[in-house]
């Protein structure tokens, strides 16, 4: 079923942290400690879980931090061809 209803960046960003979120709470990690071991500050962690805004750079350290870098290298590896134009300019 095709949905007519397109997410806007801003609940995608906030549905990303939120699973960033549970993710470091199922790990039983402090925002802080992962601050620490992500070399991404206190207030950037907290400002993210709340808002959905981070830098790239800053997620991927967190990504790495929760062993989670696999899911994020792997963005955009399946997005399905929308044409036969897609199709063509993805075999140059």
């Amino acid at each position: 079923m095709i949905s007519l209803y397109q997410k806007t960046w801003k609940e995608i960003n906030n549905e990303v942290a939120s699973n960033v979120q549970k993710l470091r709470k199922r790990k039983k990690i402090s925002q802080k400690e992962l601050a620490e071991r992500s070399g991404v500050s206190l207030g950037s962690i907290k400002r993210f879980e709340q808002t959905g805004e981070i830098s790239l750079q800053s997620l991927t350290k967190i990504a790495i931090a929760l062993r989670a870098e696999d899911e994020l290298e792997s963005l955009f590896t399946s997005a399905n061809f929308e044409s036969i134009e897609e199709i063509l300019n993805g075999q140059s």
